[in-house]
């Protein structure tokens, strides 16, 4: 465990990395990004590593060679692509630790190939979001090798604790939740950005406040505006599991599939600089939501769609 390998080098990749190396564990990484020259994210990346002593591997293989923990944090619809690209540098016995949001039955295809080639495949629901906790983020772990994970991920400093050692129980409960919350952001941002157009914000906020009096609706809508347009192509593709997952159950996934295309929206929309370009100032950092939700507003009604 004094060596781990992060596959996936996004916002939570970077937060793995900067707390395991302040631990003194080696840090080996791997992401797309990073095989990508003169590329702005992958340049980022690659000086956010070295900063922080983290090793760029030549692929995903490379990276994970030798490592006892293999973290995978990857977008929901690589999931499978990302343990089978590791599939040739496992070591025998190392855990594979998918904290990726997938359905059940994803997770259970990426266990068949993982255990297939004589690793240990551990599922892992991380159960909020990750920058306020970092590495401390409530995590549930789940599969017939989660129990023999979870002793020595507190070691490095995981907030992880056994779930079930059914697969998929664990990324069920994830999934479920994801129906409330991400469902929840995009019904905010839409519910909000249309009062703004009928000038009826204020008395839509009052009247969430007197229904839930626990929640301070002004600094959560800035809060969700703001995820939900930084980080939309993730929830997107993390509700397309979901949806996945609710069908698996057979219902019909009515809410998460309007919710996966209102956070995809916004990620198209973010990707045309409708809210900033990415990594300057002002990109999505409005303290008051009004900011971000007129920019949508203006981006919606220039393309005559919303």
């Amino acid at each position: 465990m004094q060596r781990v390998a992060l596959i996936g080098y996004g916002e939570v990749g970077k937060i793995l990395a900067e707390d395991l190396r302040a631990a003194g564990v080696q840090v080996r990484a791997w992401d797309l990004a990073l095989a990508t020259g003169g590329e702005p994210r992958g340049d980022a990346m690659r000086a956010h590593a070295d900063a922080h002593g983290v090793v760029p591997g030549r692929d995903a293989a490379d990276a994970v060679a030798g490592a006892g923990l293999v973290v995978s944090a990857v977008t929901a619809s690589r999931t499978l692509d990302a343990a089978r690209a590791c599939l040739a540098g496992l070591q025998a016995g190392a855990f594979f630790l998918d904290l990726n949001s997938a359905s059940p039955g994803t997770k259970r295809e990426a266990a068949a190939a993982v255990d297939g080639a004589g690793a240990r495949y551990v599922e892992g629901a991380v159960m909020t979001s990750v920058p306020p906790h970092r590495i401390r983020v409530p995590l549930l772990l789940g599969g017939p090798h989660a129990r023999a994970l979870e002793a020595p991920l507190q070691a490095l400093g995981f907030a992880a604790r056994f779930h079930d050692e059914r697969l998929g129980v664990a990324s069920a409960t994830k999934m479920c939740r994801s129906v409330v919350i991400k469902g929840l952001e995009a019904l905010v941002v839409e519910s909000l950005a249309a009062a703004r157009e009928y000038g009826v914000e204020d008395a839509v906020l009052a009247s969430l406040k007197e229904t839930f009096p626990g929640i301070d609706w002004q600094a959560q809508a800035s809060y969700f505006f703001q995820r939900v347009i930084e980080h939309g192509r993730r929830r997107s593709e993390e509700m397309r599991e979901v949806t996945r997952t609710v069908a698996e159950a057979g219902l019909e996934p009515w809410a998460a599939e309007a919710a996966a295309r209102r956070q995809a929206r916004m990620a198209e929309l973010a990707d045309a600089g409708a809210f900033g370009e990415r990594g300057q100032p002002g990109f999505a950092r409005s303290p008051d939501w009004r900011t971000e939700a007129d920019r949508l507003r203006a981006a919606c009604t220039s393309r005559g769609t919303r």
